[in-house]
C-alpha cells in the first residue's frame, strides 16, 4: 500500500471524529488503540506509525495534545491478536484500528 492511500484510510477515520466539539463537551482527549499483526519500529513494515501519524498532523491532530495512540503489536504471532485487542479495551481507547496483512500475507 503507497503512503498516500494509508494516510487516507487510517487518517480519515481520525478525520470523521468530531475532536474539537468532543474537547470542548468533555473535556476528554480521544485515545486511539492501533493493533498491529506485525512488530513495533524499527522493524515496522514500511514505516506505517510513521506515516498514521504524518497522516493525523495533517489533520490538525497533535500526539499527546489532542490525541493519544496506543499501540499494541504481536510480533507476528497471530495467536496474541486477542489478548492485545482486550488490553486496548481495558486501557479504555476510544477506538481500535486494525491493521492487516499486507504483501504476500506476512504480517505488516
Amino acid at each position: 500500500m503507497r503512503r498516500r492511500e494509508f494516510i487516507t484510510i487510517l487518517g480519515g477515520a481520525a478525520a470523521s471524529w468530531p475532536g474539537p466539539v468532543w474537547a470542548q463537551q468533555t473535556g476528554k482527549v480521544p485515545r486511539v488503540g492501533v493493533l498491529s499483526p506485525g512488530n513495533p519500529p524499527p522493524r515496522d513494515a514500511f514505516r506505517q506509525r510513521e506515516w498514521f501519524e504524518a497522516g493525523l498532523r495533517e489533520l490538525g491532530w497533535k500526539l499527546d495534545s489532542n490525541i493519544v495512540i496506543e499501540y499494541r503489536y504481536a510480533d507476528g504471532k497471530l495467536e496474541r491478536l486477542p489478548a492485545l485487542a482486550a488490553e486496548l479495551v481495558r486501557v479504555p481507547v476510544d477506538v481500535i484500528v486494525a491493521r492487516g496483512f499486507i504483501h504476500g500475507g506476512r504480517p505488516g
